[in-house]
């Protein structure tokens, strides 16, 4: 086990390495300068735009520019906005924000999801299974951005449950009602996962053999059935955890929470190349990790699964 996460930790480096640079070479295809957009296009003084393409290394050609930005990114430095102000500052401040929301909705999705798609399957074809489904199905089809508003104006505005928007009132006042929205979606795909996973347990040859040994129900449905079908769930979770941490946009947008997400799309529109790049390297760094948890997971939740 230990040879393999070294293995697996190495094998991030180059990855890590290929996909910012992919991000980087997109990002700084984009149109338009930044340093003459700082003081519009008549104004700007050509001796101090001159200063600051060298400062930011935008004379130099594209690899030159990567070399420099991923050398600093090896020892903690994500570059500096056109500002002047430190990427890793923004990210201080900001990522505690979306980890308690990506956290509060992961939780939500996860316990909710498995829940009622393991009833949904010990209920196959009855009641609670079509309700399940049909619910599912109308949650997966509602965008995200009418579902908060939707949420806002009855939670926020009507019965006063809950902020409208913003954090000002902490955790979990100020954001369970946008986790509910982020959580939502993946939810009612983790329902439905569940919901096939353990339908086919349940039919396998193990779990026949364990019920006709005598072993109680619970047991043969929490250890033997349901420990094997969370497999694909573990699966979707660990991709999903990182598209979380990724801080969702529209939801953060939505309920003006000052997180990643937010800083993201304002930092596109702003065309803060410096600013994009730093986050999607940092997104991209929780993606890998989470992914490395998830294979360790496999082995927890089967036996058989062995890493040499």
């Amino acid at each position: 086990m230990g040879r393999y996460v070294v293995r697996r930790l190495l094998q991030v480096i180059p990855v890590a390495i290929g996909v910012t640079f992919i991000i980087f070479c997109l990002v700084f295809a984009l149109p338009g300068d930044p340093i003459q957009a700082l003081a519009g296009d008549k104004r700007a003084d050509p001796n101090i735009a001159a200063i600051l393409r060298d400062h930011y290394h935008l004379n130099q050609p594209l690899y030159m520019q990567y070399w420099h930005y991923i050398s600093g990114v090896f020892t903690g430095d994500l570059g500096e906005t056109y500002n002047g102000r430190a990427v890793s500052d923004l990210v201080s401040q900001r990522f505690p924000i979306t980890l308690k929301l990506g956290l509060t909705a992961f939780a939500l999705e996860a316990v909710i999801g498995v829940v009622a798609g393991i009833f949904a399957a010990l209920k196959r074809g009855k009641f609670l299974d079509n309700v399940v489904l049909i619910s599912t199905l109308v949650l997966i089809s509602i965008p995200v951005f009418v579902l908060g508003s939707v949420l806002q104006l009855e939670f926020g505005v009507n019965l006063k449950i809950t902020p409208v928007a913003g954090i000002q009132q902490g955790w979990p006042q100020s954001y369970i009602l946008p986790a509910i929205v982020l959580a939502t979606t993946s939810m009612a795909y983790i329902a439905r996962l569940t919901r096939a996973s353990m339908t086919e347990s349940v039919r396998a040859d193990y779990v026949r053999t364990a019920v006709a040994k005598g072993l109680p129900q619970r047991r043969v449905i929490g250890l033997h059935a349901l420990r094997n079908s969370l497999i694909p769930v573990v699966t979707f979770l660990g991709f999903d955890l990182g598209a979380l941490m990724g801080g969702a946009i529209i939801t953060e947008r939505v309920f003006n929470m000052p997180g990643i997400g937010q800083q993201l799309a304002q930092s596109l529109y702003l065309r803060e190349r410096p600013v994009v790049v730093g986050l999607v390297t940092l997104l991209v760094l929780i993606y890998l990790v989470a992914n490395l948890l998830v294979d360790l997971l496999y082995a927890v939740l089967d036996p058989r699964i062995r890493y040499e």
